[in-house]
């Protein structure tokens, strides 16, 4: 099974500007997976759609030994050249062509809702050693915020019908209903991302079905971007705009077979 077409496409498109403008993600919300997971060295953690590394580079930190799966070839490519000490292996979640138990840990940062759910878990159930846990983050806009709610309608009017997002509640229906697995436990944490304001249009350029798009609907898309920026007196004229980021840090513990 392969990586979605939206994001395949998408991502091998804007792999270089995916880089440049994600957010990445606050050390307490490491922190706090880190403890979860019992990430340190010693250990092996598996991080599935591992996109450009942007999370990547942080459970490198931990000290455990990083295997970063990633099926887009762009994108597989920015984090060998970023991230030479982590294995970076060509593979989806529901294929990740690992051996059984090799892993103490898996996480998906920003990647699990593009998966079939329940391969997923079968893979990672293969991957995982007995009471290996498994981390999904997320970084959500505050769609509380005006300028932000506005922002995110132009994402929303041109998503095709059936995208993919983490927000709908399937993949924690999903995971509830597998044997096998603990509670889901979950954090929150502010992750305000302050950045040039033509990083906040190339913030919605690296979205996956708007980098599908052709130059010019992505000129119209990069125009209704000032449109709003200009609308709101929080953003109007500034040069730097802050998004409201939160990071959702979800995580849980194999039980049994």
């Amino acid at each position: 099974m392969g990586a979605h077409e939206v994001a395949r496409n998408g991502y091998s498109r804007a792999a270089e500007v995916y880089q440049r403008a994600r957010p990445s993600y606050p050390l307490p919300a490491l922190a706090e997976l880190s403890d979860a997971l019992g990430l340190a060295a010693g250990r092996t953690v598996v991080d599935l759609g591992a996109g450009t590394g942007l999370f990547t580079r942080l459970l490198a930190l931990t000290g455990a030994q990083v295997v970063a799966v990633e099926p887009v070839a762009e994108m597989r490519g920015r984090l060998a050249d970023l991230l030479p000490s982590v294995t970076v292996t060509d593979g989806t979640a529901e294929r990740t062509g690992l051996p059984e138990n090799s892993a103490d840990a898996v996480v998906a940062a920003q990647a699990w809702h593009w998966f079939d759910g329940d391969a997923a878990l079968g893979e990672v159930e293969h991957v995982l050693t007995p009471g290996g846990g498994l981390g999904l983050v997320w970084n959500t806009y505050d769609d509380a915020v005006p300028w932000v709610r506005d922002y995110q309608e132009i994402y929303r009017r041109r998503a095709p019908e059936g995208l993919p997002s983490h927000q709908d509640g399937v993949w924690r229906a999903r995971l509830a209903a597998r044997p096998g697995w603990g509670d889901v436990q979950e954090r929150h944490f502010p992750n305000p991302q302050r950045m040039p304001r033509e990083g906040v249009v190339e913030r919605m350029l690296s979205s996956s079905h708007i980098a599908c798009l052709d130059a010019a609907a992505q000129d119209r898309v990069r125009r209704e971007v000032e449109d709003v920026l200009e609308a709101h007196p929080e953003t109007r004229g500034h040069s730097h705009v802050e998004i409201p980021y939160t990071t959702d840090v979800y995580w849980t513990v194999r039980t049994g077979n």
